[in-house]
């Protein structure tokens, strides 16, 4: 186990420093294809495929099992999540950096080991949330599913892109220490990587993975799954490896969900890009353009901000 230690945290970060060109700009700016694929609001639904594939790694899952509240605060959890992620991707650089050094010192505390034989973890196996491997699968999930759910709703994405946008989110590995040995440089690579992942024993559904995945529908026992939870469910289910569907025991449907995406799709193209924007894009480009300084956050930002976090609480139930 390759844990990343703060020193190699600082030596990352140092490093991402010197290509960044513009610091009010963060990490990637407005230029970059990982603003233009991931900044809008359609890639939440790939937030459940992108959380079910982290929780099949057992590190990943016992570590949230045993040191998150994300079953009594559920809304909580997706705040700080993404409150942290988002300054990675769309703050300026210093909001980028003191995120990275928060995340880690939380993720420095979170250790232990399993309880019992999973996949080809023996009981036992100890596990740290500032693993280099986990990490760098947590990672590669996020690059992968913004890529599925662009290509879902698109068509295929152009393979220079495609390789572009792999190597860009290498800035968002950085900061979290992830080696450059460990990442993919083409899209192929890539892909090959989550395959081979997918097809290991590295990558298998724990007991309680599976009750933490169900939960994050609101399949609760004694109570009635809530209707967003159910289409989020079958949404993921959709877009999963089968093995992975059968693992967490989600049930598909595929009626529902073709019907689903055939009503989002136009309505999405149609959509202005203001009202499709994640909060904090938009607030990024307003900073860029000295409209955040004038202003402050704008009302349509600030209402999807509350829409966001509403329908967290309505998928969970």
């Amino acid at each position: 186990m390759a844990i990343v230690t703060r020193a190699e945290l600082e030596a990352s970060l140092s490093e991402l420093c010197t290509h960044v060109r513009d610091p009010r700009e963060g990490i990637l700016g407005p230029r970059s294809i990982a603003w233009r694929v991931g900044g809008d609001l359609a890639i939440f639904l790939g937030g459940g495929r992108a959380s079910l594939l982290q929780l099949a790694h057992p590190m990943v899952a016992h570590a949230i099992d045993h040191h998150s509240k994300t079953r009594t605060d559920v809304v909580g959890r997706f705040q700080r999540t993404f409150h942290n992620v988002f300054a990675m991707v769309f703050g300026e650089l210093d909001d980028a950096l003191r995120a990275a050094r928060r995340v880690h010192a939380i993720h420095s505390r979170v250790e232990g080991t399993f309880p019992d034989a999973v996949g080809g973890w023996p009981a036992g196996t100890r596990y740290h949330a500032n693993d280099a491997e986990a990490l760098r699968w947590v990672h590669a999930t996020l690059v992968n599913t913004t890529i599925v759910v662009r290509e879902l709703l698109e068509g295929p994405m152009p393979a220079a892109i495609a390789d572009r946008y792999i190597v860009e989110m290498h800035r968002f590995a950085r900061l979290f220490g992830i080696p450059h040995s460990m990442l993919s440089r083409t899209h192929a690579e890539h892909s090959a990587y989550m395959r081979a992942m997918i097809a290991s024993d590295r990558i298998c559904v724990s007991a309680s993975a599976r009750e933490m995945g169900q939960f994050l529908f609101g399949r609760q026992p004694g109570r009635p799954q809530p209707p967003m939870g159910r289409l989020a469910e079958a949404m993921s289910a959709s877009l999963l490896p089968p093995a992975l569907v059968e693992a967490f025991e989600l049930r598909p449907a595929p009626r529902l969900v073709a019907a689903a995406l055939a009503m989002f799709r136009p309505i999405h193209r149609q959509l202005p890009a203001v009202l499709t924007r994640i909060p904090a894009h938009a607030e990024a480009l307003d900073r860029l353009t000295g409209r955040f300084a004038e202003r402050g956050p704008s009302r349509i930002t600030a209402w999807t901000e509350r829409q966001l976090f509403g329908l967290a609480k309505s998928v969970a139930g």
